[in-house]
């Protein structure tokens, strides 16, 4: 395959868990600069996929090159924020701390100049638009605040991808909104590549370059329009599949009794 322009690029990605493959034989080439939402039901292996893109859990594969190069090489130009907080966010850290301690983070000890440093937790700070925030403790802080200073914390070492593990998990719809713009802006002002993993599919909807819809142990890469459609989602479940549009809101239901509700809140699913 062809790496040239491509942010992921992946022959037969596979993951085994515990004895259980989470999913196997992934074919993916996700253009650079592009914004990619990661969907499916519960144990499909969403958080998996990006625990493996970043070498945390094993896989196999024919090929993988992340950024035009192999994985060990491009791990230090990837950002990913976690589905769950550290216990520092309940803490008294304020926010120009906590950003401040992933500064140059591969490296033993503070490396650079105070100067630097501060002027990197600035920059990092402002491209979340939470400079005022740079007091505050986390603990203090509303959800949609607490998550853009998480995202300045990888951004303050500038990353070329960023993965949002469920950035959109109990925030409200002005926040969630708030955030998607935030992730669009990295995509077409910085050529970024960002992957955001969810439940809810539609306030994705109006951002989203491409799609990774992942199930029953598989899944497909596309475009929008190429897999919201019934005979693609049909093929990857092994069953009949409807997709409904109602009102603007999309939803997946598979006839074998089993819904993947795109409308429930996301703290109350399992994660993978």
């Amino acid at each position: 395959m062809n790496n040239e322009g491509f942010a992921v690029e992946a022959d037969d990605l596979s993951c085994t868990l515990n004895g259980h493959q989470v999913f196997g034989h992934l074919q993916l080439q996700m253009p650079e600069g592009a914004l990619v939402g990661v969907f499916g039901p519960n144990g499909a292996g969403k958080t998996t996929l990006f625990r493996a893109l970043l070498g945390l859990v094993p896989a196999r594969f024919a090929q993988l090159r992340l950024l035009g190069t192999e994985l060990r090489t491009a791990r230090r130009q990837i950002g990913y924020v976690s589905q769950r907080e550290s216990a520092e966010t309940e803490g008294r850290l304020s926010a120009a701390t906590y950003v401040a301690a992933a500064w140059r983070g591969e490296r033993w000890g503070w490396s650079g100049s105070r100067a630097a440093r501060r002027q990197a937790v600035h920059d990092a700070l402002a491209q979340v638009g939470a400079v005022q925030l740079a007091g505050l403790s986390l603990g203090k802080m509303s959800g949609g605040q607490r998550q853009r200073v998480r995202i300045a914390q990888v951004l303050v070492n500038p990353p070329r991808m960023l993965l949002l593990d469920e950035p959109l998990n109990n925030l409200d719809p002005q926040s969630q909104q708030s955030l998607l713009q935030l992730a669009h802006r990295f995509c077409r002002e910085q050529g970024m590549t960002v992957l955001i993993n969810a439940h809810d599919i539609n306030p994705l909807l109006p951002y989203m370059d491409n799609v990774l819809y992942l199930a029953n142990g598989g899944g497909r890469f596309g475009s929008v329009d190429d897999l919201l459609h019934t005979p693609m989602l049909s093929e990857l479940y092994g069953a009949p599949v409807r997709v409904v549009e109602h009102d603007g809101m999309v939803s997946i239901r598979v006839d074998t009794g089993f819904v993947a509700e795109q409308h429930h809140h996301c703290g109350e699913h399992a994660h993978v």
